[in-house]
């Protein structure tokens, strides 16, 4: 496991942290003016129910995430699909189309591999120029970019969207691990520090799987202290930058994190939660009212942290039968069909998931009810950031395919159903 002699918080950040917090600068009036925003997911991180046709087209059922996709087949096949697929998945055009849909914030999933592969580790660089376009883009049509570390060395959580699946994570049991997020973290905060009026924030670490206990959560806090040294003082002195900490909750809540990080000692920290009602079998058991009900009630829990909050992952998807249609055969499967391995099932997919033009109009109704439930409640704090931009076969997930059939509003603030909270 990995060694509490490296758990020492670095004290001497208290002698150069300012007290003012209005004396900073961030590129975005965090505080006073809402987040808007949307994932870029899928992208420079693969997941295969965003993009089944990549994995599709391997033929080959070990591959479910980053790493097997680049283990299980040739090095010239999987980099000439990998740079295809980066070249056309995301482009400019859906920067304007962003900007046009009234958002302001992009948050970017990249893995730890893009800036360093490790022996023995089958990853496929290239992403980085395309991370560059991406800020140039954002400059350009006026939105602001968080730089989001999705995958750590080891894996953080187990998560394919981590890079690479497994049953238990490892990150937080080696140091080795740790120290080399540490460097990937301190290069992420130079290569933008002075691009701070566009790449307003950077994420250490996505979903660091808290929900195995103390042992993750113990490492991913001293994580966090170092990472604050790393982020906000990337000049190598007392010079503090204007980019903003985002830290993840690690499935933990607003009240865990209650008085970490305090101001006035910790400055230009926000808290990063993630809301979804997908993933248990007592929420796919929920009504699709149950479920605009529990998404009203967030607002409770948010009151309870003393840092700043924004919700960086959220979706108006109440079932996860997009599993049962992009990665049955690849080990998953859905909890609402009970298709998922232990799970009871609790309705039919049909009509749940892939695209819209197969969604009835009283679900599309739904989904702009639910979408509107959260973007309200999540507005009560600093706003939201919704997972994700496009799918190719998951129109619920879609920011993209809500707006083009209704159930996303033009303008993020014209509400339908602005009582829908009571």
């Amino acid at each position: 496991m990995f060694s509490t002699r490296f758990l020492v918080v670095p004290l001497i950040l208290f002698a150069i942290v300012p007290t003012v917090l209005s004396a900073l600068t961030f590129g975005f009036p965090y505080g006073s003016t809402k987040v808007r925003g949307v994932n870029l997911g899928g992208w420079l991180v693969l997941e295969s129910w965003i993009t089944p046709s990549l994995f599709d087209a391997t033929n080959d059922w070990r591959i479910v995430d980053e790493w097997t996709f680049c283990q299980y087949q040739s090095k010239s096949v999987a980099t000439q699909a990998l740079r295809n697929h980066w070249g056309s998945w995301i482009t400019e055009k859906d920067f304007v189309a962003i900007k046009q849909a009234g958002l302001n914030h992009i948050r970017i999933p990249i893995g730890y591999w893009a800036f360093e592969v490790g022996p023995g580790e089958p990853y496929i660089q290239g992403q980085l120029p395309w991370l560059h376009a991406a800020v140039d883009w954002a400059r350009v049509h006026g939105l602001k970019i968080i730089v989001d570390l999705h995958g750590l060395p080891g894996s953080q959580n187990g998560f394919d969207n981590s890079g690479q699946a497994m049953s238990y994570p490892r990150w937080h049991t080696n140091s080795t691990n740790i120290q080399r997020s540490n460097a990937i973290v301190k290069r992420i905060a130079s290569l933008f520090k002075d691009k701070s009026d566009v790449v307003t924030a950077v994420t250490p670490a996505n979903e660091p799987a808290g929900f195995h206990g103390d042992d993750v959560l113990r490492v991913a806090r001293q994580f966090y202290y170092d990472s604050y040294g790393n982020v906000r003082y990337p000049y190598g002195s007392s010079k503090q930058s204007q980019t903003v900490l985002l830290l993840s909750d690690a499935f933990q809540g607003s009240s865990y994190w209650r008085n970490f990080m305090p101001y006035p000692q910790w400055e230009g920290v926000i808290m990063d939660l993630h809301h979804y009602q997908v993933f248990s079998d007592w929420e796919q058991k929920l009504t699709q009212q149950q479920h605009i009900q529990r998404a009203c009630s967030k607002a409770a829990d948010m009151a309870a942290g003393t840092l700043w909050q924004i919700v960086g992952e959220w979706a108006p998807a109440w079932t996860d039968c997009t599993n049962h249609k992009m990665y049955s055969k690849r080990g998953w499967g859905s909890r609402f069909d009970g298709t998922y391995p232990g799970s009871s099932g609790t309705g039919n997919c049909t009509g749940m998931s892939g695209k819209a033009s197969g969604f009835s109009a009283e679900y599309k109704v739904f989904l702009r009810q639910f979408w509107e439930a959260q973007a309200m409640t999540f507005e009560k704090a600093q706003g939201w950031i919704q997972w994700t931009w496009k799918a190719e076969n998951s129109d619920e997930w879609s920011y993209q395919a809500g707006l083009a059939n209704g159930w996303i509003p033009k303008n993020p603030t014209n509400y339908k159903y602005p009582r829908i909270c009571g």
